[in-house]
């Protein structure tokens, strides 16, 4: 509707809005998590729970919604049809940019639960991130190095518990774990300096994804594995705020996850870990096949999607 701004005003609009719209529903957001605080009853608690992922919805909806007035992007989006709200996922994506977060909320919202990620403790004092990421449930978790637990052996599977005790929430209220396996984004340096055996993406970090699994195993049986292949090369976040990214290619595989890495002991059994790496060494080969045949292609024949995703 707007496209026809200049790229630069439309990114300093879209992040102004972006942050007014922040404004706006924080109050909300507090409140409700100050109920939930002060109400030790589950049902209040539950009830509580949905309404703050109702206000993220919302601000996620909003989003999307200044997406779709002042950019024009042709979205070819496959594998989302048979997702539900109803269930428990672990998603995990190729990292190519900031960009990839809305990218993937804009496909993702309202088909599945609220994407929330393992944060760092230190991040809870992020400004009104981190009071957003508190009130809706996001686990900040407390990793402990070798070096620490080898001075205090009593911290040997300290950090596991305190995060199962954290996710104890997700078990009434249907949940989607997200996480991006190479844990940075990619870039050509990062790619040689790994020596990485893969032809678009970094190696796979298994660790992060099995320290999920192994706290959340009994919750989490199906992974979202999204591939998304920006065609023109432009999507830095800036570029997406401004209405620069004109293509995205999505590709969504719905995967089982074996039921014994659900739940998994995968710092003291080295054969559990031998298998986790290889299986997920399997999905790093799959999906970097499938970047390879989507840059091949040109991106001419892949089913069009220019429909606008929901709010």
């Amino acid at each position: 509707m707007l496209n026809f701004l200049p790229a630069t005003l439309k990114g300093v609009l879209a992040a102004l809005l972006i942050l007014a719209d922040t404004l706006v529903l924080i109050p909300f957001l507090l409140f409700v998590a100050f109920v939930k605080l002060i109400i030790p009853v589950k049902r209040v608690r539950t009830v509580c729970t949905v309404i703050l992922n109702w206000i993220a919805y919302i601000w996620i909806g909003f989003n999307n919604r200044l997406a779709d007035v002042f950019h024009r992007i042709e979205w070819q989006v496959e594998g989302v049809e048979n997702l539900s709200r109803d269930n428990w996922y672990f998603v995990t994506c190729n990292h190519q940019s900031w960009a990839d977060i809305p990218i993937i909320q804009y496909v993702l919202n309202d088909r599945i639960p609220l994407l929330k990620f393992f944060l760092k403790k230190e991040l809870i004092w992020v400004p009104l991130l981190g009071v957003a990421w508190w009130a809706l449930d996001f686990p900040f978790m407390r990793r402990y190095s070798k070096e620490q637990v080898a001075r205090n052996p009593s911290l040997k599977g300290k950090d596991l518990e305190t995060t199962r005790a954290a996710c104890e929430k997700f078990r009434y209220t249907p949940v989607t774990v997200f996480n991006f396996m190479e844990g940075t984004r990619f870039t050509p340096a990062k790619h040689a300096a790994q020596n990485s055996p893969y032809r678009h993406l970094l190696k796979p970090r298994a660790g992060g994804t099995a320290f999920v699994l192994g706290a959340m195993g009994e919750m989490l049986h199906t992974l979202l594995d999204v591939t998304i292949v920006y065609p023109d090369q432009q999507h830095g976040f800036w570029d997406y705020l401004c209405g620069r990214i004109r293509r995205v290619v999505i590709r969504v595989r719905t995967i089982d996850i074996p039921p014994h890495f659900r739940g998994m002991n995968y710092a003291n059994d080295e054969a559990l870990k031998r298998a986790f790496q290889a299986w997920v060494d399997d999905l790093w080969l799959a999906k970097d096949r499938q970047i390879d045949e989507l840059v091949n292609a040109g991106q001419s024949t892949p089913h069009r999607d220019d429909t606008p995703m929901p709010a």
